[in-house]
């Protein structure tokens, strides 16, 4: 291919990093059946709502809560996608899990860390978001007196919450509320991001750099992985089966009562 644009990350690294991203679907991709489908009990009077209401057939409902139980595992996997990467970018490490007081990510440059507002360190202890709105106020207060704790124990660092989807780029002083008093420190931030592989690499459009090259890349690693396994969801053929078995001419409450079953199926009347 040659060409390769980031200059932070070797293409083989980078490749190498999607392709453990795309391991870690792996185990998501097993197929559903009707067992896995109910395993923390669906909510069959949301999904009756939700079939009605937005006009969609069983298939459809049920696929969509399929994905959705996916999805959130998935979030875990994106997150070690942008946790992980920093193992390969110079002057970074990722601890393992648990260790160096559970940060996510320690960056350390020994020529100094110029925050915005002029004040010089020498490490920064980071720790990572997907979303900025993840966080409630107990955990964010939880994570706000680890981070004042770090700053007692090493005057010479920064503590950084990275979101990597924040409201907007930005490099700001982080402030929250602990036992409902507004607090904050220069040395105690919120980050987006784009500015913190920006700081760690000295590149402004670093992370817009990643992301370009980030769809071809995934591309790549699954055109090559011909075992990406192809799941094979049956949930909706055993609802239809068990719908069969009810002996109701009205299919539709057939289906509704099938539905039910999932999580109702000892509650009083069902059991008949």
């Amino acid at each position: 291919m040659g060409n390769w644009n980031l200059s932070f990350i070797s293409e083989e690294d980078f490749t190498n990093h999607v392709k453990a991203t795309i391991d870690k679907y792996g185990d998501k991709l097993e197929s559903f059946d009707l067992k896995r489908f109910n395993k923390n009990i669906v909510d069959p009077v949301k999904l009756i709502f939700d079939k009605t209401v937005y006009k969609s057939s069983w298939d459809e409902i049920v696929k969509n809560e399929i994905f959705r139980q996916r999805d959130k595992s998935n979030n875990n996997d994106i997150g070690y996608f942008h946790q992980r990467i920093f193992n390969f970018i110079a002057n970074c490490h990722v601890p393992d899990n648990g260790k160096e007081g559970g940060w996510d990510v320690i960056y350390e440059n020994p020529n100094g860390i110029a925050l915005p507002d002029g004040s010089i360190v020498h490490k920064v202890y980071v720790e990572m978001k997907n979303k900025h709105n993840t966080m409630n106020s107990a955990a964010a207060g939880k994570t706000f007196i680890k981070m004042q704790n770090q700053l007692l124990n090493d005057d010479d660092c920064a503590c950084f919450l990275v979101e990597a989807i924040a409201q907007r780029s930005q490099n700001i002083k982080w402030e929250t509320t602990v036992d409902k008093r507004k607090v904050s420190h220069k040395l105690i931030r919120r980050v987006s991001m784009d500015k913190f592989y920006a700081l760690v690499t000295g590149e402004d459009n670093a992370f817009y750099q990643m992301c370009m090259v980030l769809p071809n890349t995934i591309q790549k690693v699954v055109n090559e992985n011909s075992n990406t396994v192809i799941p094979h969801d049956t949930v909706i053929d055993e609802i239809k089966e068990k719908a069969a078995e009810n002996r109701i001419e009205d299919n539709d409450v057939a289906m509704s009562l099938a539905v039910y079953m999932l999580g109702f199926s000892s509650y009083l009347g069902f059991t008949e």
